[in-house]
């Protein structure tokens, strides 16, 4: 099993060490295994973790709901648990993009009558 160093694991993940540490605190990651001399080892476990994260966070899930599922992922008979949480999710990520896919039909609207108006 490979093990990488916070920066390995920042540059990997595309978070910031800050980002990871204030993860950690927060407890949406679980405590990440440290080395004998005491700095943080994360594993493929984490780094695959992490990339779930980064989904969740970049299509809007508030940090209140990453700690949710962080605490969640602890206990392996939490699964209904999780699949609700992520549904909940799913559901504002599909509305959000109804949303936007709506204002682009505008836009488009829109450029397409300003370009009429050149001819």
């Amino acid at each position: 099993m490979s093990t990488y160093t916070p920066a390995e694991t920042a540059a990997l993940s595309g978070f910031s060490i800050d980002t990871l540490r204030y993860y950690e605190r927060e407890g949406i990651l679980p405590t990440v295994p440290r080395t004998a001399g005491g700095h943080r080892a994360y594993s493929d476990a984490e780094l695959g973790l992490l990339e779930f994260l980064k989904c969740l966070r970049e299509t809007g899930m508030p940090v209140e709901r990453l700690r949710r599922y962080g605490q969640l992922c602890r206990s392996d008979d939490t699964i209904p648990e999780r699949i609700a949480l992520l549904e909940e999710h799913a559901e504002t990520v599909e509305r959000q993009l109804a949303e936007v896919l709506a204002q682009q039909r505008r836009l488009a609207e829109k450029l397409t009558w300003y370009r009429e108006q050149l001819d």
